[in-house]
Protein backbone atom coordinates (compact mmCIF):
# COMPACT_ATOMS: atom_id res chain seq x y z
CA UNK A 1 0.00 0.00 0.00
CA UNK A 2 1.30 3.75 -0.54
CA UNK A 3 0.09 6.61 1.51
CA UNK A 4 1.10 10.37 1.23
CA UNK A 5 0.03 12.75 4.39
CA UNK A 6 -0.40 16.27 4.34
CA UNK A 7 -2.61 19.17 5.82
CA UNK A 8 -4.57 21.58 4.48
CA UNK A 9 -6.03 24.86 5.72
CA UNK A 10 -9.39 26.19 5.48
CA UNK A 11 -10.97 29.38 5.02
CA UNK A 12 -12.35 29.92 8.28
CA UNK A 13 -14.73 29.36 10.18
CA UNK A 14 -15.33 25.77 9.49
CA UNK A 15 -16.94 23.10 11.58
CA UNK A 16 -15.85 19.75 10.15
CA UNK A 17 -17.95 17.25 12.17
CA UNK A 18 -20.79 19.82 11.15
CA UNK A 19 -20.55 19.41 8.42
CA UNK A 20 -19.32 16.23 7.67
CA UNK A 21 -22.74 14.52 8.96
CA UNK A 22 -24.45 14.49 5.59
CA UNK A 23 -22.07 11.76 5.12
CA UNK A 24 -22.72 10.12 8.40
CA UNK A 25 -25.33 7.36 6.84
CA UNK A 26 -22.99 6.57 3.50
CA UNK A 27 -21.80 3.60 1.96
CA UNK A 28 -18.62 2.88 4.25
CA UNK A 29 -17.59 1.20 0.62
CA UNK A 30 -17.94 4.64 -1.18
CA UNK A 31 -18.03 8.05 1.16
CA UNK A 32 -18.50 7.52 5.15
CA UNK A 33 -18.17 9.96 8.06
CA UNK A 34 -17.70 7.95 11.04
CA UNK A 35 -15.79 8.61 14.33
CA UNK A 36 -14.84 12.07 13.37
CA UNK A 37 -13.18 10.73 10.02
CA UNK A 38 -14.39 11.17 6.78
CA UNK A 39 -13.57 9.14 3.53
CA UNK A 40 -14.22 8.98 0.06
CA UNK A 41 -12.32 6.92 -2.54
CA UNK A 42 -12.20 9.25 -5.59
CA UNK A 43 -10.21 8.44 -9.70
CA UNK A 44 -7.68 11.29 -11.06
CA UNK A 45 -5.69 10.13 -14.08
CA UNK A 46 -7.18 6.76 -14.02
CA UNK A 47 -6.10 5.89 -10.57
CA UNK A 48 -8.28 5.15 -8.10
CA UNK A 49 -7.29 6.05 -4.54
CA UNK A 50 -8.67 6.54 -0.96
CA UNK A 51 -8.70 9.76 0.71
CA UNK A 52 -8.99 9.86 4.49
CA UNK A 53 -9.07 12.80 6.55
CA UNK A 54 -9.70 14.17 9.89
CA UNK A 55 -9.69 17.77 11.62
CA UNK A 56 -6.41 18.86 12.68
CA UNK A 57 -7.30 22.50 13.72
CA UNK A 58 -11.02 24.27 15.68
CA UNK A 59 -14.19 25.79 13.91
CA UNK A 60 -12.11 28.82 14.09
CA UNK A 61 -8.52 27.89 13.12
CA UNK A 62 -9.80 25.44 10.29
CA UNK A 63 -6.68 22.60 9.01
CA UNK A 64 -7.47 19.02 7.93
CA UNK A 65 -5.38 16.04 7.99
CA UNK A 66 -5.54 14.48 4.95
CA UNK A 67 -4.24 10.81 4.18
CA UNK A 68 -4.05 9.82 0.22
CA UNK A 69 -4.24 6.13 0.09
CA UNK A 70 -3.59 3.72 -2.95
CA UNK A 71 -2.40 0.03 -4.11
CA UNK A 72 0.64 1.81 -6.29
CA UNK A 73 2.41 4.40 -5.75
CA UNK A 74 1.19 7.87 -6.79
CA UNK A 75 2.15 10.33 -9.81
CA UNK A 76 3.39 13.88 -8.54
CA UNK A 77 0.68 15.29 -10.56
CA UNK A 78 -2.33 12.71 -8.51
CA UNK A 79 -0.64 14.36 -5.70
CA UNK A 80 -0.69 17.95 -6.94
CA UNK A 81 -4.09 17.68 -7.87
CA UNK A 82 -5.41 16.35 -4.32
CA UNK A 83 -5.82 19.31 -2.59
CA UNK A 84 -8.23 20.82 -5.66
CA UNK A 85 -10.37 17.99 -4.96
CA UNK A 86 -10.40 18.12 -1.07
CA UNK A 87 -10.96 22.27 -1.33
CA UNK A 88 -14.25 21.22 -3.91
CA UNK A 89 -15.70 18.78 -1.27
CA UNK A 90 -15.64 20.45 1.75
CA UNK A 91 -15.65 23.90 0.08
CA UNK A 92 -12.46 24.93 1.94
CA UNK A 93 -12.54 28.43 0.10
CA UNK A 94 -15.71 29.13 1.19
CA UNK A 95 -15.74 32.32 3.08
CA UNK A 96 -19.20 32.46 5.22
CA UNK A 97 -18.75 36.08 6.95
CA UNK A 98 -20.32 37.76 4.43
CA UNK A 99 -23.29 35.22 4.20
CA UNK A 100 -23.83 35.76 8.09
CA UNK A 101 -23.46 39.57 7.34
CA UNK A 102 -26.17 39.11 4.38
CA UNK A 103 -29.19 37.13 6.78
CA UNK A 104 -28.58 38.52 10.31
CA UNK A 105 -31.65 41.33 9.81
CA UNK A 106 -33.88 37.83 9.34
CA UNK A 107 -35.39 36.46 12.34
CA UNK A 108 -35.34 32.87 10.84
CA UNK A 109 -32.38 32.41 9.03
CA UNK A 110 -30.21 34.60 11.49
CA UNK A 111 -30.78 31.98 14.56
CA UNK A 112 -30.14 29.11 12.64
CA UNK A 113 -26.74 30.57 10.92
CA UNK A 114 -25.69 31.10 15.05
CA UNK A 115 -26.68 27.47 15.46
CA UNK A 116 -24.88 26.33 12.65
CA UNK A 117 -22.05 28.31 12.66
CA UNK A 118 -19.19 26.93 10.07
CA UNK A 119 -21.34 24.64 8.21
CA UNK A 120 -20.44 25.01 5.03
CA UNK A 121 -22.15 22.79 1.80
CA UNK A 122 -20.37 19.85 -0.16
CA UNK A 123 -19.66 19.79 -3.26
CA UNK A 124 -19.10 16.68 -5.82
CA UNK A 125 -15.78 16.97 -7.19
CA UNK A 126 -16.79 17.14 -10.27
CA UNK A 127 -20.07 19.28 -12.85
CA UNK A 128 -20.42 15.42 -14.51
CA UNK A 129 -21.22 14.00 -11.21
CA UNK A 130 -23.31 16.25 -9.31
CA UNK A 131 -25.50 16.25 -12.93
CA UNK A 132 -25.90 12.34 -12.31
CA UNK A 133 -26.60 12.79 -9.22
CA UNK A 134 -29.45 14.74 -9.58
CA UNK A 135 -30.97 13.41 -12.72
CA UNK A 136 -30.75 10.13 -10.58
CA UNK A 137 -33.00 12.36 -8.19
CA UNK A 138 -35.41 13.45 -9.88
CA UNK A 139 -39.34 12.80 -9.37
CA UNK A 140 -38.33 10.26 -6.46
CA UNK A 141 -37.22 9.95 -2.69
CA UNK A 142 -34.00 10.64 -1.21
CA UNK A 143 -33.96 7.31 0.04
CA UNK A 144 -34.55 5.65 -3.63
CA UNK A 145 -32.21 7.56 -5.30
CA UNK A 146 -29.42 7.20 -2.97
CA UNK A 147 -29.83 3.56 -2.88
CA UNK A 148 -29.90 3.60 -6.77
CA UNK A 149 -26.96 5.78 -6.99
CA UNK A 150 -24.81 3.11 -4.70
CA UNK A 151 -25.70 0.36 -6.92
CA UNK A 152 -24.40 2.46 -10.07
CA UNK A 153 -21.42 3.30 -8.03
CA UNK A 154 -20.38 0.09 -7.15
CA UNK A 155 -21.81 -1.47 -10.69
CA UNK A 156 -19.53 1.12 -12.79
CA UNK A 157 -17.17 2.64 -10.99
CA UNK A 158 -13.55 1.96 -10.65
CA UNK A 159 -11.99 0.63 -7.03
CA UNK A 160 -9.20 0.34 -4.71
CA UNK A 161 -8.65 -2.59 -2.81
CA UNK A 162 -7.24 -1.87 0.86
CA UNK A 163 -7.27 -2.75 4.50
CA UNK A 164 -9.29 -5.76 2.99
CA UNK A 165 -12.07 -4.47 1.18
CA UNK A 166 -12.98 -2.76 -1.86
CA UNK A 167 -13.43 1.14 -2.33
CA UNK A 168 -15.59 2.38 -5.33
CA UNK A 169 -14.92 5.76 -7.22
CA UNK A 170 -17.84 8.07 -9.03
CA UNK A 171 -17.94 6.60 -12.84
CA UNK A 172 -16.74 8.68 -15.28
CA UNK A 173 -18.02 9.59 -18.73
CA UNK A 174 -15.73 7.20 -19.80
CA UNK A 175 -16.86 4.36 -17.98
CA UNK A 176 -20.43 4.48 -18.47
CA UNK A 177 -20.43 5.57 -22.64
CA UNK A 178 -19.30 2.27 -23.99
CA UNK A 179 -22.52 0.67 -21.80
CA UNK A 180 -26.00 -0.24 -23.00
CA UNK A 181 -28.94 1.16 -21.68
CA UNK A 182 -30.25 -2.62 -20.27
CA UNK A 183 -27.16 -2.44 -18.46
CA UNK A 184 -27.90 1.12 -16.35
CA UNK A 185 -31.31 0.22 -15.70
CA UNK A 186 -30.47 -3.13 -13.77
CA UNK A 187 -29.21 -0.40 -10.89
CA UNK A 188 -32.83 0.63 -10.64
CA UNK A 189 -33.50 3.75 -12.94
CA UNK A 190 -35.91 4.50 -14.97
CA UNK A 191 -34.92 3.68 -19.28
CA UNK A 192 -35.44 7.28 -19.75
CA UNK A 193 -32.96 8.44 -16.87
CA UNK A 194 -30.50 5.55 -18.45
CA UNK A 195 -30.99 7.48 -21.83
CA UNK A 196 -30.24 10.93 -20.44
CA UNK A 197 -27.09 9.63 -18.38
CA UNK A 198 -25.45 7.62 -21.10
CA UNK A 199 -26.10 10.48 -23.83
CA UNK A 200 -24.37 12.70 -21.81
CA UNK A 201 -21.42 10.34 -21.18
CA UNK A 202 -20.97 10.14 -25.04
CA UNK A 203 -21.11 13.41 -25.46
CA UNK A 204 -18.71 14.29 -23.05
CA UNK A 205 -16.34 11.26 -24.71
CA UNK A 206 -16.67 12.49 -28.24
CA UNK A 207 -16.37 16.66 -27.00
CA UNK A 208 -19.60 17.73 -28.29
CA UNK A 209 -20.45 18.39 -24.26
CA UNK A 210 -17.99 20.27 -21.98
CA UNK A 211 -18.85 20.07 -18.52
CA UNK A 212 -15.78 22.14 -17.53
CA UNK A 213 -16.44 24.78 -19.91
CA UNK A 214 -19.39 25.71 -17.85
CA UNK A 215 -16.95 26.42 -14.67
CA UNK A 216 -15.38 29.07 -16.38
CA UNK A 217 -18.59 31.16 -16.89
CA UNK A 218 -19.20 34.02 -15.02
CA UNK A 219 -22.81 34.32 -15.47
CA UNK A 220 -25.23 31.51 -13.54
CA UNK A 221 -27.91 32.23 -15.62
CA UNK A 222 -25.42 31.46 -18.50
CA UNK A 223 -24.79 28.38 -16.42
CA UNK A 224 -28.30 27.14 -16.36
CA UNK A 225 -29.03 28.11 -19.96
CA UNK A 226 -26.12 26.06 -21.32
CA UNK A 227 -27.36 23.39 -18.60
CA UNK A 228 -30.36 23.14 -19.63
CA UNK A 229 -29.64 22.63 -23.26
CA UNK A 230 -29.09 19.10 -22.34
CA UNK A 231 -31.51 16.79 -23.24
CA UNK A 232 -33.12 15.53 -19.93
CA UNK A 233 -32.15 18.54 -17.77
CA UNK A 234 -34.72 20.77 -16.95
CA UNK A 235 -34.29 24.45 -14.20
CA UNK A 236 -34.55 21.41 -11.00
CA UNK A 237 -31.77 19.53 -12.23
CA UNK A 238 -29.30 22.39 -13.66
CA UNK A 239 -29.88 24.55 -10.18
CA UNK A 240 -29.25 21.30 -8.02
CA UNK A 241 -26.08 20.51 -10.22
CA UNK A 242 -24.33 23.74 -9.58
CA UNK A 243 -25.47 23.93 -6.46
CA UNK A 244 -23.54 20.63 -5.51
CA UNK A 245 -20.84 20.81 -8.22
CA UNK A 246 -20.00 24.25 -8.71
CA UNK A 247 -20.92 26.13 -5.55
CA UNK A 248 -22.97 28.63 -7.24
CA UNK A 249 -24.74 29.55 -3.90
CA UNK A 250 -26.88 32.21 -5.96
CA UNK A 251 -28.56 29.15 -7.36
CA UNK A 252 -31.76 27.84 -5.62
CA UNK A 253 -33.71 25.10 -6.95
CA UNK A 254 -37.18 26.62 -6.25
CA UNK A 255 -38.63 23.70 -7.98
CA UNK A 256 -37.91 21.33 -5.27
CA UNK A 257 -41.25 20.13 -3.44
CA UNK A 258 -39.32 19.63 -0.14
CA UNK A 259 -37.94 22.67 0.13
CA UNK A 260 -41.37 24.48 -0.71
CA UNK A 261 -42.39 22.73 2.02
CA UNK A 262 -39.67 23.84 4.53
CA UNK A 263 -39.68 27.16 3.50
CA UNK A 264 -43.22 26.99 4.27
CA UNK A 265 -42.75 26.22 7.93
CA UNK A 266 -40.11 28.68 8.60
CA UNK A 267 -42.09 31.36 6.94
CA UNK A 268 -45.62 30.34 7.71
CA UNK A 269 -46.88 30.39 4.24
CA UNK A 270 -49.40 27.86 3.03
CA UNK A 271 -48.97 25.94 -0.43
CA UNK A 272 -45.81 27.92 -1.34
CA UNK A 273 -44.72 27.87 -4.73
CA UNK A 274 -41.73 28.19 -6.52
CA UNK A 275 -42.47 31.94 -7.13
CA UNK A 276 -43.05 32.36 -3.52
CA UNK A 277 -39.52 30.61 -2.91
CA UNK A 278 -37.93 33.43 -5.18
CA UNK A 279 -39.49 36.08 -3.70
CA UNK A 280 -38.25 35.08 0.16
CA UNK A 281 -34.99 34.70 -1.22
CA UNK A 282 -34.89 37.84 -2.45
CA UNK A 283 -33.60 39.07 0.53
CA UNK A 284 -30.51 36.27 0.74
CA UNK A 285 -29.08 38.01 -2.15
CA UNK A 286 -26.26 35.97 -3.37
CA UNK A 287 -26.22 33.10 -1.19
CA UNK A 288 -29.46 31.87 -1.91
CA UNK A 289 -28.58 28.32 -1.80
CA UNK A 290 -26.51 28.36 1.31
CA UNK A 291 -29.62 29.76 2.76
CA UNK A 292 -31.88 26.80 1.70
CA UNK A 293 -28.82 24.59 2.62
CA UNK A 294 -28.98 25.96 5.89
CA UNK A 295 -33.17 25.39 6.01
CA UNK A 296 -33.14 21.57 5.10
CA UNK A 297 -30.20 20.97 7.52
CA UNK A 298 -31.65 21.62 10.69
CA UNK A 299 -35.42 20.17 9.24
Amino acid sequence: MYQSTFNIKAQAPFDFDLSCRIFSNGDKSIKKYANNHFWQAVTVDEVTLLLYIESAGSVDDPELAVSVESEEELSPDILKSIPTTVHRIFNLGLDLKPFYEQVKSDDILSPITNRLYGLKNPSTPTLFEALVDSILEQQISLIAAHSIGNRFIKQFGSSVHLYGQDYYSYPSPEDLAHLDLEELRKCGMSSRKAEYIHDISLDIVHRDLDLEHIRKMSSTTEMIETLTSIRGVGLWTAEMSLLRGLGRLDAIPADDVGLQRIIGQYYHRDNVSQQDVRDIASSWGKWKGLASYYLIVLN
